[in-house]
Order: structure tokens, then C-alpha cells, then sequence
């Protein structure tokens, strides 16, 4: 059983910032790509950003240069660190990892529970 819970979110001003944390924990042997979804009421769910084993990002145009997403693979932690945010960015935002239990080239993409993240003045 694999779980992702995520921290971080709550309510800040337009221009603030907010730094997101989701730690992996359970039956796993390795981690793949981790990353951040986010939903505003609404909206479809989008992709904010990713990263691989590696270090190499990937981030939705709406929040470049604002966003960077990083990880310690030591800890199983992905992180967003999110700056100059707008009203626009008020969403749940969800944290998934690409995790297989085994030594196999087998990974399933694992979401958390969800985390607000409002910015309103």
C-alpha cells in the first residue's frame, strides 16, 4: 500500500508565496517521475509541473518562471515552491508519483488526498 500526503496549501495573498510538500511512504522499491496536478472548481485537472529521477522539470506554461517543483529522492519528497501567485492559481493541487513495488520496469501513477490552495486578497 503505497499512500502520498500532501502539506502546505492554505490561503495567501496576490504576490505570495507558498511552498507545497508530499511525502511517499508504503510498499515501494523505486520512484519514477513525481509532480503536481491542480483542479479549480469548474476546470479540468491540469498539469502544474514534474520532475524525473534525474532532476529534469517539466512546468505548465501558467506558472513559469513562478513555479519550481524539486524533490529528495533520499526522503521521497517532492516539493513546489510556488511565488508571485495569482488568483488564478486558487486550486486543489494533487501530487502524484509514478511508483513500482518491485524490481521491475512496472510503475503505477499514485495520486494524494489533494491540498486548497486559495490566493485571494
Amino acid at each position: 500500500q503505497v499512500q502520498l500526503v500532501e502539506s502546505g496549501g492554505g490561503l495567501v495573498q496576490p504576490g505570495g508565496s507558498l511552498r507545497l510538500s508530499c511525502a511517499a511512504s508504503g510498499s515501494m522499491f523505486s520512484i519514477k517521475t513525481m509532480g503536481w496536478y491542480r483542479q479549480a472548481p469548474g476546470k479540468q485537472r491540469e498539469l502544474v509541473a514534474t520532475i524525473t529521477t534525474g532532476g529534469s522539470t517539466d512546468y505548465a506554461d501558467s506558472v513559469k518562471p513562478r513555479f519550481t517543483i524539486s524533490r529528495d529522492n533520499a526522503k521521497n519528497t517532492v516539493f513546489l515552491q510556488m511565488a508571485s501567485l495569482k488568483p488564478e492559481d486558487t486550486a486543489a493541487y494533487y501530487c502524484v508519483a509514478d511508483i513500482s513495488p518491485y524490481a521491475t520496469n512496472l510503475f503505477t501513477r499514485h495520486w494524494g488526498q489533494g491540498t486548497q490552495v486559495t490566493v485571494s486578497s
